[in-house]
């Protein structure tokens, strides 16, 4: 059986899940509701399948799963989330997840997809895979927003959530000037010119829901 490690910021079902997974034969090396720290014990641990939520509160799951793909660690991921957004699949597909299963799902499900990712398989099927499929016949997500660093993510993220500077550098342990000066060079980078045509941007590649919190 495989070795897991568990991102997910409900504990509740983090807790559940990891007794379901144990209970099926693998073992679960570790669990972490933040993506610097889980970064960290992938690169120790090199578990062979990370389970993935992408809503990590202030945080994102697309953060660590960009760090793996600029990483390239030997580690292959399955993202599970509550999210079916169609530009949430494809951005998933683009960064390397291997598999995307929806939270409520049946056990069997993730079971299989695991299974899948730890041999080396792909697994997207039913509902996910008609949204893979939309995602990537109607994906318009500018090249720009596909070159942004994981930091720039992390701010442009946080920003488009309406929190400040100091704020946002407090989540992510910087300083307000360094934060301003990374919102100024995305911005830059994508061609918008206040933080109002940046949500709208947001929106429309699926960065975030509208009725995200």
């Amino acid at each position: 059986m495989s070795t897991l490690y568990l991102v997910d910021d409900h504990l509740l079902f983090r807790d559940a899940l990891a007794m379901m997974l144990t209970h099926a034969g693998h073992r679960v090396v570790g669990v972490s509701t933040d993506p610097t720290q889980a970064m960290a014990d992938l690169r120790d641990l090199v578990p062979d399948v990370l389970l993935l939520d992408l809503g990590l509160g202030m945080r994102s799951g697309f953060e660590l799963l960009a760090d793996l793909h600029r990483r390239n660690l030997a580690t292959r991921t399955v993202v599970m989330t509550m999210s079916g957004h169609p530009q949430h699949v494809a951005e998933a597909l683009r960064l390397g997840a291997m598999a995307y299963v929806l939270k409520g799902s049946p056990s069997t499900e993730l079971l299989a997809a695991i299974e899948s990712v730890a041999r080396g398989d792909r697994h997207y099927v039913g509902e996910v895979a008609d949204l893979a499929v939309q995602a990537l016949a109607t994906r318009d997500e500018p090249a720009a927003m596909a070159s942004l660093s994981a930091r720039e993510r992390q701010v442009v993220t946080l920003v488009v959530r309406g929190l400040s500077s100091s704020r946002i550098g407090e989540v992510l342990h910087l300083s307000p000037k360094t934060v301003d000066s990374y919102r100024s060079r995305l911005m830059g980078k994508l061609g918008v010119a206040d933080v109002t045509a940046l949500v709208r941007l947001a929106l429309r590649v699926g960065l975030i829901d509208i009725d995200e919190p």
